[in-house]
């Protein structure tokens, strides 16, 4: 005989309450295995297509794991390293591009930058707290010997997670499903299997979309000669899984530079802008379609809300679970939905009663 309804539902909330006790008290500790778990995830259906071939999943993680070395190895030495100095220098550079755009406004509309004048201030303003800004965010991360010790541990525990958590992935999987609680076990694994869809659908074919646009991005602007072009495509990439904001926000800030340093090479500016439309063209007909699908039950405003409660709550390791909570919560909601639309509460006691 089951558990009443107020039993099962006091039993879940103090379980939901102390998982997130323990987010909240633990992310930063949790966050490597957090991040290994994700990486098993997203690599687990890469080790069953090897398994289908023949090989054991002892080797599939194998040739994962070696394939994933080798490909770090390479951005460590070609992308990275590029990737933090122009950062750095782009930081540096801020308060000059402030200044060459106060002097082009000072020659087209004089009389908007006088020296008591409100949008001057602002501008200088602007550029000192983005260089401001800058150093102190780059400063700590590549001069403190915490931060680098850290991040020392973090490139070891990942791997070895990650490594260890898709070896033993489809068992875990088969050890949770016989402690699931037996009258509410088929109810379950269907959520589960909606909610596995969802991810799929949008952590692994966005993730994909992201490291395919990033890629594109940052390899075309270095291409056409934007200075800082490999980090405008790093954060146009990543912020891809947000429609339309990557392009927007990436395009802007190419544009925005490109400006300065292709004044009066209009074909050049046009370049810049023509690879954004290009990747938007490109990500909306062919990408997002194949990779992720057109029907994922995540709207761009409750992605927003989850990295934004998420991040608020639990740091840096709340970004990493927003959007498989958030993904899990919708399924959840859509389920609620559906019983209460088919319940008592909402047709009343007259069995006529329809949607």
């Amino acid at each position: 005989m089951a558990l009443p309804v107020r039993d099962q539902l006091k039993y879940w909330g103090v379980f939901i309450l102390i998982l997130i006790l323990v987010l909240w008290l633990l992310g930063d500790v949790l966050m490597p295995f957090v991040i290994g778990s994700a990486i098993a995830y997203f690599l687990d259906p890469v080790a069953d297509k090897l398994e289908n071939l023949g090989l054991s999943r002892a080797v599939a993680t194998a040739i994962i794991f070696v394939s994933s070395l080798l490909a770090f190895v390479i951005m460590a030495l070609l992308v990275i390293p590029t990737l933090i100095t122009q950062a750095a220098q782009l930081f540096d550079t801020a308060p000059q591009l402030f200044s060459d755009l106060q002097a082009f406004l000072t020659a087209q509309f004089p009389t908007l930058l006088e020296e008591s004048s409100l949008l001057r201030q602002t501008l200088l303003s602007i550029g000192s707290i983005i260089q401001n800004r800058g150093d102190a965010l780059l400063n700590p991360i590549l001069n403190s010997a915490a931060s680098l010790i850290n991040l020392f541990v973090l490139m070891i525990i990942v791997p070895v997670v990650a490594v260890y958590m898709l070896l033993d992935w489809d068992r875990l999987v088969a050890r949770v499903d016989a402690l699931l609680p037996r009258d509410h076990a088929p109810t379950i694994r269907e959520l589960a299997r909606k909610i596995d869809s969802t991810m799929a659908s949008f952590v692994r074919g966005m993730g994909t979309v992201c490291l395919v646009l990033g890629t594109y991005y940052a390899v075309a602007l270095m291409l056409v000669g934007l200075e800082f072009g490999l980090v405008i495509g790093f954060v146009a990439g990543l912020i891809t899984f947000i429609p339309y904001l990557g392009a927007l926000l990436g395009g802007a800030l190419a544009i925005g530079l490109g400006l300065f340093q292709f004044w009066g090479d209009w074909v050049s500016l046009g370049l810049v802008a023509g690879v954004f439309v290009v990747g938007q063209i490109v990500e909306g007909n062919i990408l997002t379609p194949k990779l992720v699908g057109n029907s994922i039950g995540l709207h761009p405003v409750w992605l927003l809300i989850a990295l934004s409660v998420f991040g608020a709550l639990f740091g840096f390791i709340g970004l990493l679970i927003a959007v498989p909570v958030a993904a899990s919560i919708g399924v959840l909601l859509n389920f609620g939905l559906t019983q209460y639309i088919k319940g008592r509460l909402y047709r009343g006691l007259s069995k006529d009663n329809t949607p």
